[in-house]
């Protein structure tokens, strides 16, 4: 090739003069940002002999290479293509002008026809060089002869180490790049890696001047998507505004200059069925090729979005054939829609909502079916789906009642009746549920009507069963359940556990209400016993308030208060709107303190169950009762009976009579008649109560009709729940019930025989420091208290510590002589069934008495036993 020559003047094979601005490196404005991560990136073309910088429009690929190249301290050949340039002649004049500039090579000569001889004599001076020459193509995707990209590869890879060639493209070029990829020769910077972090982004508004809390930064940033471009108009508008941050935060992406940019750099650049597609699909979060076809109505969306990906044109390729807009590009393609024509983005989301509700993607179906206000659609996906609990329990359920909450009283047809009545329900409102349910019910009627509706309905009932307090509703809905559950697919019971959970949960509160604790906690403990999830969460925090209740009435104070944290601890994770129950576990709780004479704790505990309750409608039966029930005896555990009295008596509307509500109220009302010294009104009142519903409230009434001078009812009862209910129930029981005989062996003159079962009572009360039974005893059980060895017995826990505090307790009972040969084998270490074969007596012999000698020594555990029989000098 000839010597280059600076005073002749070239021209292209056309006879135009080489523009010099196609082939200087363009100049950086003084905002730029130079990215350390990126020049670092691209410093690896100089060992490469491919280099690609692939990225959207405006994504800073020019400016990037410019200042790199600007900095390499090295001649750079630079050349900027344009659309105009036609056939594989024009574009090598153009490279080799841009060569003969950076010093390589000499005149291009003329180049209206390029043959292999050319090309080969370029690749063969190149190869020949002791420096590789480093060219830039700018713009290279305005190429698109196949012939061209062909003969550019033929020469890159015949130069050898004598060539660096850097593209710089929206576009994959038509060149071999995975023969590069493969041999690790080449070096890429593609769309993501050029996006702006969130500390870039603010040193570009910093050169902008403006100063924004790092919070704003990010904002912007995950907005933009990083895009440069979109970043330096935001900071150019903002300049503009006299509240630069508030601007950057709310400004209008569809009446912008970032608007502008999009229309005309990318979409105006598509052919009219691409830019037609792009304005269909901008009403999706998702699409792929067969939802985009549904909307635009043509069947070749699938290769139109592939090309768009390929082109960086702001389609962004999820995976499995889906793909997304990048959301500002979306939100400006949105606008441009609206304005173009008015009335097509409904019917595009009523397209894409029974697209995707055939396809099984509900949350989407949804969402565009509102969009759309096809009520029909939308609550017809939500119910074929089985998903009408997700209305009232899950972290969506405020999410599904707010896009609901735009459905007018235009909308008709079982599933929207199935809706409404599941957002009222939820809320409460039991009278509009009441109504939309039968409405629904009526239209589901007869066995025509889908599965998963009639369903729908069952769980419904259930829910309203337990608001209306009506066991009877709850056991048939139960039991309409099952055949239904064979008919629904079982993908759709499975992808839905909150159905089967919340229909059991109801079925065990509207049990607990009507007083059947044995069957409610089987319902219950099948619904706690469920792994954790989202869908599940509110229902086992339910159930476990529900069991937390049924463990105090049973009178096990220390596994009610487990399961009540347990519950309590569930509310403060799962979030989500409030169950029916909310509050359950907090009220238990307070009932605890209550008996524990920690007064304080338990009116806070009743504040917070107050404001975690679901707040206003009918109230729930079961919550509402026990909230009576702790009201009533934290005040007569104030010394008010009367306040209790008062307080006594849920407000709900219950089609049927809780005994263990009814039980306390009758208590709270024959208290108030007894403080009143009318003991004959309050023996009346007691002899009304009838089954009391619980163990608790039974040894309760046993306790008050031996205040009212029912003494043989009052023995009988306390008798009987001491011996006939050994095992089931806790010390909640049976201290009360001993306290009854106590009392009444002292009113008889049988101090001996008061004094055991006093001291019977504290050791098992102990244990759950239940001090409030002794405290309301009466002064006669007060003053047996106050006496040695049951003085000793009681300090450090019920009287507080004093004189005997640190003292050993007594022994309560004589042990038998059976007891003790089985308290010296047990000391030797001997196992149940050792002991059994030595004194040739059954294992279980051995545990009776065994059970016997823990409760005469006032232990738990065989080793705490021994220890406190040599103490006592019994070993």
């Amino acid at each position: 090739m000839a010597e280059r020559d600076d005073s002749v003047g070239y021209a292209d094979p056309l006879g135009e003069p080489f523009l010099r601005t196609r082939f200087a490196v363009p100049a950086r404005p003084a905002t730029f940002v130079r990215r350390p991560r990126l020049t670092a990136h691209l410093d690896q073309a100089l060992d490469t002999p491919l280099t690609m910088v692939n990225g959207a429009a405006g994504a800073g690929k020019t400016l990037l290479v410019a200042d790199w190249a600007a900095r390499l301290g090295q001649p750079v050949a630079w050349l900027t293509n344009e659309a105009g340039d036609q056939g594989s002649g024009m574009f090598w004049a153009h490279v080799l002008h841009a060569l003969h500039t950076a010093g390589v090579g000499g005149s291009p000569g003329d180049l209206r026809m390029v043959d292999h001889r050319l090309l080969a004599r370029l690749a063969d001076e190149l190869n020949g060089r002791d420096r590789p020459a480093i060219l830039v193509l700018d713009e290279f995707d305005r190429l698109a002869a196949p012939e061209t990209a062909e003969q550019l590869e033929f020469v890159l890879h015949h130069a050898g180490r004598g060539l660096r060639l850097v593209l710089v493209t929206r576009t994959e070029p038509l060149l071999p790049l995975h023969r590069y990829r493969a041999a690790a020769a080449m070096t890429e910077i593609r769309n993501h890696e050029l996006a702006f972090t969130a500390e870039e982004a603010a040193d570009l508004l910093a050169r902008h001047g403006l100063r924004l809390p790092a919070e704003a930064a990010r904002a912007l940033v995950e907005r933009t998507g990083g895009w440069a471009a979109g970043l330096r108009l935001s900071a150019l508008a903002a300049q503009q505004s006299t509240d630069p941050e508030t601007y950057l935060k709310e400004f209008e992406a569809g009446q912008s200059t970032i608007a502008d940019f999009l229309l005309a750099e990318v979409v105006a650049r598509q052919p009219p069925e691409t830019q037609d597609l792009l304005l269909r699909v901008s009403v999706l979060d998702r699409f792929g090729p067969e939802l985009a076809e549904a909307l635009t109505g043509r069947p070749d969306a699938g290769p139109l979005l592939a090309g768009l990906c390929r082109q960086n044109a702001f389609v962004e390729d999820l995976g499995h054939s889906w793909y997304r807009l990048r959301p500002l590009f979306g939100e400006i393609l949105r606008v441009h829609l609206r304005a173009r024509d008015p009335g097509l983005e409904p019917e595009l989301h009523r397209r894409a909502a029974w697209w995707l509700r055939a396809h099984g993607a509900l949350p989407e179906a949804l969402a565009h079916g509102a969009a759309a206000a096809d009520w029909e659609c939308t609550a017809g996906a939500l119910v074929d789906d089985l998903a009408i609990g997700r209305l009232l329990t899950g972290l969506r359920a405020d999410d599904l009642t707010e896009l609901f909450s735009g459905m007018g009283p235009e909308a008709t047809g079982a599933a929207v009746d199935l809706v409404r009545a599941a957002r009222e329900l939820s809320e409460h409102d039991l009278d509009h549920g009441l109504a939309h349910l039968g409405r629904a019910e009526q239209s589901l009627a007869g066995g025509a009507a889908a599965a998963a509706g009639r369903l729908s309905c069952v769980l419904l009932e259930s829910l309203a069963a337990r608001l209306t307090g009506s066991p009877d509703r709850a056991e048939q809905a139960m039991a309409d359940a099952a055949p239904l559950r064979r008919e629904v697919p079982a993908h759709l019971l499975a992808k839905h556990p909150e159905l089967t959970a919340l229909l059991l949960t109801h079925l065990g509160s509207a049990r607990v209400w009507a007083g059947h604790f044995d069957a409610a906690r089987a319902a219950l403990t099948e619904v706690a016993d469920l792994p954790g999830g989202a869908l599940t969460e509110l229902p086992r925090e339910d159930c476990l308030g529900h069991l937390a209740l049924i463990d105090y009435f049973d009178g096990w104070l220390d596994l009610a208060e487990s399961r009540a944290l347990a519950a309590t601890d569930a509310t403060r994770h799962c979030g989500g709107r409030p169950f029916p129950g909310a509050g359950l576990g907090q009220l238990v709780l307070a009932a605890v303190a209550v008996d524990r004479d920690e007064l304080g704790r338990a009116r806070s505990l009743l504040d917070e169950a107050a404001e975690s309750g679901p707040g206003p409608g009918v109230p729930d039966p079961v919550t509402e009762a026990c909230r009576a029930l702790v009201t009533g005896r934290l005040h007569r555990a104030l010394g008010a009976p009367r306040t209790a009295a008062g307080a006594a008596g849920p407000a709900v509307r219950a089609e049927v009579t809780s005994p263990w509500a009814r039980a306390d109220a009758a208590l709270a009302a024959a208290a108030a008649l007894l403080a009143d010294g009318r003991p004959g009104p309050a023996a009346e009142v007691l002899a009304g109560i009838g089954h009391p519903g619980g163990p608790v409230c039974a040894a309760d009434v046993a306790w008050a009709q031996l205040a009212a001078g029912r003494r043989e009812e009052a023995v009988g009862a306390a008798d009987r729940l001491c011996t006939q209910t050994e095992g089931r129930t806790g010390p909640g029981v049976t201290v009360r019930a001993t306290l009854v005989l106590a009392r009444a062996a002292a009113e008889a003159g049988d101090t001996d025989t008061a004094r055991k079962l006093l001291a019977r009572a504290l050791l098992e009360a102990r244990r759950d420091r239940l001090r409030r039974p002794f405290l309301d005893a009466g002064p006669g059980i007060r003053r047996l208290l106050d006496t040695p060895p049951l003085h000793g017995l009681a300090a450090g826990w019920l009287h507080g510590d004093g004189p005997g505090a640190d003292a050993p307790p007594l022994l309560v009972e004589e042990l038998s002589g059976r007891e003790r040969e089985v308290l010296a084998r047990l000391a030797q270490m001997m196992s149940t069934q050792e002991i059994a074969a030595d004194l040739y007596v059954s294992v279980n012999t051995v545990k009776t008495h065994l059970k016997s000698v823990y409760r005469k020594l006032g232990v738990g555990r065989r080793g705490d036993a021994v220890r406190r029989a040599r103490e006592r000098g019994l070993l």
